[in-house]
């Protein structure tokens, strides 16, 4: 049977996958829904205007929001189908992602309930990490106790010869 530990893993990468599927092709596409791609349009031009060194270095508002709808997308894939570390990866990269919103947000002035998504599946891509991240060393300190007490009586038994 799978322990608890592993079924939190997969429900959480495949739910925060089958999210940033959704979110990161709204970015890119208007076929979902034409309402939510122009409020994003809208969203990262102001954004875009905010930071005056993307245009510095030809990143355009459209490029921003195509580089972060097609990450999402990606890693929405991995987070979903991959299985091993590179959901690992992925998720690090999702998080980075979250922060990176987060900053926009704050730097144009957005109100809470506009940016609320971002800070709980960043809090939720945060605990998804931090439980894969978790070893189980449960059984290897019992054997390290057990190894630290056998060494132990052994140097009282030098000692007293």
């Amino acid at each position: 049977m799978a322990s608890p530990r592993t079924i939190t893993i997969v429900a959480l990468s495949f739910a925060l996958g089958l999210f940033f599927v959704f979110m990161g092709t709204i970015k890119l596409t208007p076929r979902l829904s034409k309402d939510a791609y122009s409020e994003m349009k809208r969203a990262y031009k102001s954004y875009a205007k905010a930071l005056p060194g993307l245009k510095k270095i030809g990143i355009s508002s459209v490029l921003l929001r195509k580089i972060i709808g097609s990450l999402e997308v990606g890693c929405g894939v991995v987070l979903t189908l991959v299985p091993g570390r590179p959901k690992d990866v992925a998720n690090f990269l999702l998080l980075l992602v979250m922060l990176a919103v987060l900053f926009f947000h704050q730097l144009v002035g957005d109100p809470l309930k506009r940016y609320a998504h971002a800070l709980v599946f960043g809090i939720l891509l945060t605990c998804r990490l931090l439980i894969a991240r978790q070893t189980d060393d449960r059984p290897e300190r019992e054997d390290t106790r057990e190894e630290l007490q056998i060494n132990d009586q052994e140097r009282n038994k030098v000692k007293q010869s």
